[in-house]
């Protein structure tokens, strides 16, 4: 899975793909518009962060590149691939139990906090990409 040379776009299949972990130096795109939202996000080989109308969607540490990431009401999924082992935090819905899958294999079991944050660690290699999905239980 290549970088991001742009930083952010949106995919064929109606997702957007973002992040450079290759890059050296702190980079940002701001003002992208996404099914009538502002995105902007930030990326490096230190850390990725995305905005959705200035408030926090996604952050990765160290950096990585995020593809067919896609949110709907109950779930959000995505591609992810960096160089090295990251810890992503995404935001989802406030004290809410979510089922965590990697590369389709569940996790387990985790609550979001009081602000809706949920942190997963992913053991990355570069080169391959590792699917991520967290879907609320009911």
């Amino acid at each position: 899975m290549p970088v991001v040379e742009e930083l952010i776009r949106t995919e064929q299949d109606g997702t957007i793909s973002f992040g450079n972990y290759k890059l050296g130096q702190k980079s940002k795109k701001s003002d992208f518009e996404y099914q009538g939202d502002i995105y902007k996000v930030k990326t490096y080989n230190e850390i990725t962060k995305l905005e959705r109308n200035e408030m926090f969607v996604y952050e990765s540490v160290p950096g990585t590149v995020a593809e067919h990431f896609k949110v709907t009401d109950d779930s959000i999924e995505f591609e992810v691939e960096g160089d090295k082992d990251a810890q992503i935090t995404v935001q989802l819905e406030n004290d809410t139990d979510y089922e965590v899958y990697v590369d389709g294999a569940a996790v387990g079991s985790m609550k979001t906090n009081m602000s809706g944050k949920l942190s997963v660690s992913v053991e990355l290699e570069e080169g391959t990409s590792v699917k991520v999905k967290a879907v609320k239980r009911a």
